[in-house]
């Protein structure tokens, strides 16, 4: 009795281990997955398209943002879909805007943003409560 109760008990958390590297493995290839999509050129593309909608001349001697770069540990999958990513814009951590990435018609597009006080300052977006 005692040795059935063991083996069964073997099975059982043998069960448990694989199913949890299983797991983490599928998370790994996840999150593999969603840095090759923020770090390709349809990424590249749309956050260009979509700082020049804030900036026209961003990315010009006349614009207000001339660089960002992509915050490598930010990158993680939005519960609601997409994927969720902080850029720092012109190399100050206190400028930085948080996309929802998500495809849209098989397009690659900056869904929901976030923008931090001081850009939004920067980019003439930012009224003060009178």
């Amino acid at each position: 009795m005692k040795k059935k109760w063991i083996i069964t008990l073997g099975i059982v958390v043998t069960i448990i281990l694989v199913l949890g590297v299983k797991f983490y493995m599928d998370e790994k290839k996840l999150d593999e997955k969603m840095i090759k999509v923020v770090y390709s050129d349809e990424a590249k593309e749309a956050f260009n398209k979509d700082l020049k909608g804030m900036d026209p001349k961003a990315f010009t001697e006349e614009g207000k943002v001339y660089s960002y770069e992509i915050v490598k540990e930010s990158i993680r999958r939005n519960p609601m879909g997409g994927i969720n990513v902080i850029l720092i814009i012109n190399k100050d951590s206190e400028m930085d805007i948080e996309y929802t990435m998500e495809r849209i018609n098989g397009k690659l597009s900056c869904g929901g943003a976030t923008i931090s006080e001081k850009l939004s300052k920067l980019l003439g977006r930012w009224e003060e409560n009178k």
